[in-house]
């Protein structure tokens, strides 16, 4: 026993209270309360450290039933129907190791409702479906699970458990509460009050004024659909206050449920985490803010007047400081909150101390959520204006600081003194990306939300950013009121003069390779019976040359169409197609190279089935893998191309770098064994041209393998525009190149179209029976066209035996 009341120390002595079997009866099935409910109320004095069941009942085989669960920092009231599959569930804040009444009703209709020291404190009034199975057993325990196994217990003490088999009213919770800690006052005796008897109601003290002021309030969030009235509650809310001073108890009971009730706001359809949602989560941050301050007006300093008056706590919505500060008190500086990264600090001097000071400091949690994109044009922030098409977020916590008499502050921003808002950033994963991207220009804002046009609106005016970095931000303002570090990401662009040099040198460079890759179609096409030309290599070349045909006139035709029709969706789906068949042909030439040079392997009848497949195949199926995902990222933004915004674009860039990192593993391997041969070459013949060949090889082997788009990574901001530069030149003119070297100064198609044209003028001149001397390539034999052989020829001797490697290919 100990004060009156009995103590569980259950780890030590194995101590808890049985009640006795409720089977079918209203304590261990509240299916079988009836309308009028059920109410538990009992006194606990809670000590303990680690999670478990305080009290608990429940309904064998049906399992229905009710526990209160709790550690040293939270707990919950929890009711469960087996019936309907419904619970209902409360969290509670659980005091420390001193008295505190707790008492909870329910019934069918009201839900759960919990009530702390008299005063009502949260409910659950819906519930939910729930598959939870509740507690099996009908036993009526305090101090431990209903498990009937009873292996952990709690530790602290409990008195005063009553049931009542109804719910009771608030007015009868208050004066039971009242009579229990022997504080008479005059009540009425039933459960309703009449409107008649005034003097009766103005007996029942503040406590019935907040219980009915969050009863109202509960009933707004839960009946209200539209935000409209429900802002003009809540504006209404700090005047229902009464104007006589709250006791600390009150006050901090008040706060809790005030600040849950906003909590659940913010949880319901009203408050979605959208455009339309920024009203009602601006007012309710004023509203928030004018509670408090009136809170904190109406403390009662009354035992000590000249003392320091401080209440503070924490919320799912917010952590809060309230205080009450007397006249002349010495007051160096103030800082909320005490701890932490995040804070706002007031300097002593801004402080007069000619009357009464009250203090109202609130950290919220959760409300920079709610303003993921604002438009600069709904701000008063200038320098955002300047970039109205691209948006801004909040990228810190909502700090707010209320004091009255408002001290005195340098009007100059650059004088003193002033007050300092630190706050460190909070990024997702998407906006540390853009705020990281070089090509990105980051704007930090010290803002604030501006009330005067009595709707919030973000405005930095009195506020300036004076340090920090992309991890926190300082700021200095010369007015109080709730503070947050907002951000907005503008792509850096290049200049107009640019941006025409970029575009012309795209256009010229796309007709002429069109061009360019249209003569070597038609080259290739003509020499076709030539057996040198028929081989695999040049079909190769073949598909690539048409797939960056088709892909660059696609291009200059997708600029005649507007983003957003079904033409530009077209346009981009068709070039998404041609732009990796391009790309899986470039990988066939590497392959093709490695297979030739480096490692033989398959026979040409089987590389001409793989080849076709991964040119023409793999390309179709990423498309379709792609539209059928994401056919909306396709031409609707910006250009007829894929959407940057939602990952779409990654269908593209990632088997195009695939392409890119394995064909430049087979251009070094290639360029090493072309520079031994030559070396050693050089080493035997002493022929100083035969080291050119591994420069030559390069340059020979860029274009088909796609190499130069290399510097498409590397042109990713403005900072790189020489790369830009680079990659307008090589990739629109990859066409030229192609013909360059692999139709007009490549010896094999040169001497096929001389023996071509010795053909047409024997054919011409009708001489039938001449014997036509047999072509070979002059690459293949190491023989310039009318040139003895030169000392390469001796690749093919035995003395290099080692080096024979069909190098046709390069």
């Amino acid at each position: 026993m100990v004060n009156k009341g009995i103590y569980l120390n259950g780890d030590n002595g194995g101590t808890f209270l049985h009640f006795g079997n409720y089977q079918n009866s209203c304590i261990s099935d509240p299916t079988l309360c009836g309308p009028e409910g059920i109410t538990f109320s009992f006194f606990w004095k809670n000590q303990e450290a680690e999670s478990r069941f305080a009290i608990a009942s429940g309904g064998k085989v049906i399992s229905n039933g009710f526990s209160v669960y709790a550690n040293a920092y939270a707990g919950y009231v929890e009711f469960y129907t087996r019936g309907n599959s419904k619970r209902w569930r409360a969290n509670i804040n659980i005091p420390g190791p001193f008295w505190t009444h707790i008492l909870f009703t329910w019934t069918l209709t009201d839900g759960l409702n919990i009530y702390i020291n008299g005063t009502f404190n949260t409910s659950d009034p819906t519930g939910n479906v729930s598959m939870n199975y509740g507690d099996p057993y009908p036993d009526l325990v305090i101090g431990t699970g209903n498990e009937q196994s009873y292996g952990h217990y709690v530790t602290g003490a409990f008195d005063e458990f009553v049931i009542w088999e109804r719910a009771l009213s608030p007015e009868e919770i208050l004066m039971y509460y009242k009579a229990a800690i022997g504080d008479t006052l005059t009540y009425p005796t039933t459960t309703s009050v009449p409107k008649e008897v005034s003097s009766t109601m103005q007996t029942l003290g503040v406590a019935d004024v907040s219980y009915s002021i969050i009863t109202k309030l509960s009933e707004e969030i839960h009946s209200s659909q539209d935000p409209v009235p429900m802002l003009g509650f809540l504006e209404s809310l700090p005047f229902s206050l009464p104007n006589k001073t709250i006791p600390h108890d009150t006050a901090n009971n008040f706060t809790q449920a005030f600040l849950k009730s906003v909590e659940e706001v913010l949880s319901s359809e009203v408050a979605r985490e959208d455009e339309e949602s920024t009203p009602v989560v601006s007012g309710l941050i004023e509203t928030v803010d004018n509670v408090m301050v009136q809170m904190v007006s109406s403390l009662d300093s009354s035992p000590s007047p000249r003392s320091l008056i401080s209440l503070g706590g924490k919320s799912f919505v917010a952590d809060y400081s309230l205080m009450k500060i007397p006249q002349n008190y010495n007051l160096p500086h103030y800082r909320f909150p005490m701890q932490g990264k995040n804070y706002i600090s007031v300097p002593g001097e801004a402080f007069t101390m000619q009357s009464q000071t009250t203090i109202v400091g609130l950290f919220y949690h959760n409300m920079h959520n709610y303003y993921r994109e604002i438009s600069p044009l709904r701000t008063r922030i200038n320098e955002a204006a300047d970039f109205k098409d691209h948006k801004i977020q909040v990228a810190s916590f909502l700090i707010s600081l209320k004091v009255e008499p408002s001290p005195a502050l340098s009007v100059n921003l650059s004088g003193a003194p002033l007050i300092k808002i630190v706050l460190t950033h909070i990024l997702n994963r998407d906006q540390q990306g853009q705020a990281l991207n070089q090509s990105n220009k980051v704007f930090l804002y010290c803002a604030f939300l501006d009330y005067s046009s009595k709707v919030g609106v973000w405005s930095n005016e009195g506020c300036v950013r004076s340090g920090g970095n992309m991890s926190y931000s300082v700021c200095l303002c010369n007015h109080l009121t709730n503070f947050a570090i907002l951000m907005q990401v503008v792509p850096m662009e290049l200049t107009k003069a640019h941006q025409v040099a970029l575009s012309t040198i795209s256009y010229i460079g796309c007709s002429i390779s069109i061009f360019c890759l249209t003569i070597t179609l038609v080259t290739f096409a003509i020499l076709s019976s030539v057996s040198t030309i028929r081989n695999q290599r040049y079909h190769i070349h073949a598909n690539l040359s048409f797939a960056i045909l088709v892909a660059q006139i696609l291009l200059l035709i997708s600029f005649c169409f507007d983003p957003g029709t079904l033409p530009c969706k077209v346009m981009a789906v068709l070039l998404h197609f041609f732009f990796l068949s391009a790309f899986a042909w470039m990988l066939v030439e590497g392959l093709h190279l490695y297979s030739m040079v480096i490692k033989v392997f398959g026979s040409e009848g089987s590389k001409h089935f793989y080849y076709y497949g991964i040119g023409w195949g793999s390309p179709l199926v990423i498309c379709v893998v792609s539209m059928t995902s994401a056919l909306d990222s396709y031409g609707e933004v910006g250009n007829c191309w894929l959407s940057l915004k939602n990952g779409a674009i990654w269908a593209f860039v990632a088997p195009a770098l695939f392409v890119i990192v394995v064909n430049i593993v087979i251009l070094i391997s290639v360029t090493r064994i072309i520079s031994r041969i030559s070396s050693e070459n050089y080493k035997v013949h002493g022929d100083a041209n035969a080291v050119k060949l591994t420069a030559k090889a390069v340059a020979v082997l860029l274009p088909i393998l796609g190499i130069s788009w290399i510097f498409g990574v590397l042109a990713i901001n403005d900072h790189a525009l020489m790369f830009q530069y680079m990659f307008a030149v090589f990739n629109s003119l990859q066409g030229f190149f192609i013909f360059l070297f692999h139709c007009l100064l490549n010896s094999e198609v040169r001497a096929a179209f001389k023996h071509k044209t010795k053909v047409w003028s024997l054919t011409s001149s009708s001489i039938r029976n001449i014997n036509v001397k047999p072509f070979n390539s002059d690459v293949m034999n190491g023989n310039r066209g009318g040139a003895s052989p030169t000392k390469m020829n001796t690749w093919d001797k035995s003395t290099n035996s080692a080096n024979r490697i069909d190098l046709s290919a390069v």
